[in-house]
Parts: C-alpha cells; structure tokens; sequence
C-alpha cells in the first residue's frame, strides 16, 4: 500500500518474492512511456527525457524507477498506470523520500571526523 504522506514512490525490478524482474531494461522502457508526463505538458519539438516525476535508476544493483508524488496530483490515470504496473507484474514498492548527500563540514555541531573512543 503506497502511503499518501510519502513524497516519493520507488518501484523496484524485485518481484514480490524476491526475483529479479526481466526484461533488464524494464526501467528505461516504463519512464519512456512515462516522459510526455512532465510540468507544464509535453511540448512539441522539444528532446526527449525523461519525466522529472518518474526517473529510471538503480538502487542497491537492482533496477527501480521513481515515481513522484507530484505525478498523481497533476496526472491521475498516468499515476494510475504506473501505479498498476507494478501490482499487476508483482513488483515491490516502497514509500520513500530521497535526501539529497550533503558533505558534513567538521567545523558544524553533529558532525564527526575521529571515531570515538573510550579510555579505560
């Protein structure tokens, strides 16, 4: 079940029970369909990408593709396609947020260049 809080939905190339889901570049080939979906529509003449609310990667060496939240607000039945494209193929889910890497900069409270250690 896919939260309506979460800003984010990743589907991954793992099958319910654990397999790797074929063709390889299912991914690719989902967010392709999915790339006239995009802010402001699809506009003629303009090079094709991908859609900034449904973006193929990988995680963990297993293809996935994120699927933005913004999609189901502006776009209901493309989020509804993709959406049972995972339920009808068996494929996991799972609700998520990507947070951005940020370098810690040792000079700011929490962050830690040394490891601890404890004197006995």
């Amino acid at each position: 079940m896919v939260s309506p809080t979460s800003q984010e939905v990743f589907i991954l190339g793992l099958t319910q029970n654990g397999k790797t889901f074929r063709p390889s570049d299912w991914a690719e080939r989902l967010a392709g369909v999915m790339s006239q979906f995009r802010p402001g529509g699809a506009r003629r003449g303009s090079h094709l990408g991908y859609s900034p609310w449904c973006v193929p990667t990988t995680m963990n060496g297993a293809k996935c593709v994120i699927v933005k939240r913004d999609l189901q607000l502006h776009e209901p039945m493309a989020w509804d396609f993709v959406m049972n494209f995972a339920r009808d193929n068996g494929l996991q889910t799972t609700d998520a947020c990507l947070i951005p890497e940020v370098p810690l900069d040792p000079g700011k409270p929490g962050a830690s260049t040394t490891s601890d250690t404890t004197k006995a």
